[in-house]
């Protein structure tokens, strides 16, 4: 094979690989970012897009809502009650330029900040408030974390309180209360069915 052959078939070689790195694909449910030398270019819609190989960098961000587990920690109530709490709150992209630009690793400082906040926004109530009100509290969660994120060009569009585990003294304790206000409606009932039959007699007799 002659040496024309060979730098004829080299040459092949990397115009494929040239096109392979040039043609980037952007899914419907992402939108992509470009910079060219490390410059913002702008953002790309979904499809086919064509970049020059080393010279731009073409960041796809999914703009899909992410389902985020927040981990249970432990959380010192208002009324000094130890509890586990954990959380899950979901969020997504809203503007991909500063998702790239601001903040480095998205998915690792809305985790930080949300263990934070479910620690600071939980220890402002007593147990039964946290029991009695778990929707104002997911809101308020979610309020502060969607002002936080904001500059991140993030949405937190939900966060739900997922898992309170009470100490077993204060399961026991609760359980103990329970059961002795079903022993009083009990009682209140028997009570009531026994004097039943007494205000039947004690009735007089219609004329």
């Amino acid at each position: 094979m002659s040496a024309a052959t060979w730098i004829l078939i080299l040459t092949l070689i990397l115009v494929l690989i040239g096109l392979g790195m040039a043609v980037k694909i952007v899914k419907q449910y992402e939108k992509g970012v470009l910079f060219r030398f490390g410059r913002l270019k702008g953002t790309r819609e979904p499809g086919f897009r064509i970049i020059i190989p080393v010279v731009d960098v073409l960041h796809r961000i999914s703009l899909r809502i992410v389902t985020m587990p927040i981990q249970s920690q432990g959380i010192i109530t208002k009324d000094n009650v130890s509890v586990d709490v954990a959380a899950v709150a979901y969020f997504r992209v809203v503007d991909p330029v500063k998702s790239v630009i601001v903040i480095e690793n998205v998915t690792s400082a809305i985790n930080q900040i949300a263990q934070t906040t479910l620690r600071n926004v939980v220890g402002q109530h007593a147990l039964d408030e946290i029991l009695a009100e778990t929707d104002r509290i997911n809101e308020d969660i979610r309020m502060i974390l969607d002002r936080t994120t904001t500059d991140w060009g993030l949405e937190v569009t939900l966060v739900e309180l997922k898992d309170i585990q009470l100490p077993e003294s204060m399961k026991r304790a609760m359980a103990r209360q329970a059961e002795a206000e079903r022993e009083k409606r009990a009682k209140i009932i028997n009570a009531e069915a026994s004097t039943s039959p007494l205000r039947g007699w004690a009735t007089p007799p219609t004329s």
